[in-house]
């Protein structure tokens, strides 16, 4: 069987500086053996499967595989499915938006101009967070101490880390060891480290997403829902000025998120590129 493939580039305007997301545009009929082989095989951070909606309101589902199993819900697939079926011609139930259905009920996509997506960023929770670990597992002790690292929990769990400046956030050095233990004893995905930029610069913050899979480090070159916890940090600070996040510098790209405030919601936004588009068999 034959199913219709394609492979983009999430929250950036020129392939290859993004995060790449390969979504299935239609899973009916896949096992969920088939489902995390394929995402296994992909070998990407996160591969997406839609399938027809169980919610009437929703205009489609998704479910969402890392190469280690089911997330209930992230950013960058949110938006670079969204593009995928819009591109394809998609219907949606509304003007100017597509809902999705997912692991964490319905979220809604916002169609932008000049070819930006924004999802809106799922209630969270947060939770103060000290642990002596946070200096050897970054390799640093330039935390900026005014703000208090913070446990994120929107589905998926981040640990964000105030960092003095942009400049701080690039020196991180971790020690994986340490960064493992970190990652256990706060329970969450990965860490993310920010700190303002200098002022001028396009973006307002210089961010990182920090991993460790399979023993080994791993840095996500650009982290939609870890950008939408920071927004809710942000948000529950009274901080709700629109602000711009670059994310990937340390690895070569060029990631760029859009985050705007709207009354009670935030919107996590960037553009999206297909790089690949095709079929795959099944």
């Amino acid at each position: 069987m034959k199913v219709a493939f394609k492979q983009v580039d999430v929250f950036t305007s020129s392939a290859f500086n993004g995060n790449p997301l390969a979504v299935i545009m239609d899973a009916q009929g896949l096992s969920d053996e088939q489902l995390a082989a394929i995402a296994r095989w992909t070998n990407l951070s996160e591969t997406t499967f839609v399938l027809p909606p169980q919610d009437p309101q929703a205009d489609y589902r998704v479910r969402i595989f890392t190469v280690e199993g089911e997330l209930p819900f992230a950013g960058h697939p949110t938006l670079g499915t969204a593009h995928a079926l819009l591109e394809a011609g998609w219907p949606t139930q509304k003007p100017g938006v597509i809902v999705q259905e997912c692991g964490v009920g319905n979220v809604t996509v916002k169609i932008a101009d000049e070819g930006i997506l924004a999802f809106a960023a799922p209630d969270a929770t947060l939770t103060p967070f000290s642990d002596a670990l946070m200096s050897n597992a970054l390799n640093s002790d330039a935390f900026d101490l005014t703000h208090t690292a913070t446990v994120v929990d929107m589905g998926i769990r981040f640990l964000l880390v105030p960092m003095v400046n942009a400049e701080a956030v690039l020196a991180i050095q971790p020690n994986v060891s340490d960064l493992q233990r970190l990652l256990k004893h706060a329970n969450v995905t990965g860490v993310m480290p920010f700190g303002r930029l200098p002022e001028g610069e396009a973006e307002q913050y210089e961010v990182r997403g920090l991993l460790v899979e399979q023993g080994c480090l791993t840095e996500d070159p650009i982290t939609g829902s870890a950008n939408a916890c920071l927004a809710r940090y942000f948000a529950s600070q009274g901080q709700t000025a629109a602000y711009r996040v670059r994310q990937g510098t340390a690895i070569q790209r060029a990631g760029r998120v859009q985050v705007d405030f709207d009354g009670d919601a935030i919107w996590i936004g960037g553009k999206t590129v297909t790089v690949i588009d095709g079929t795959i068999e099944v």
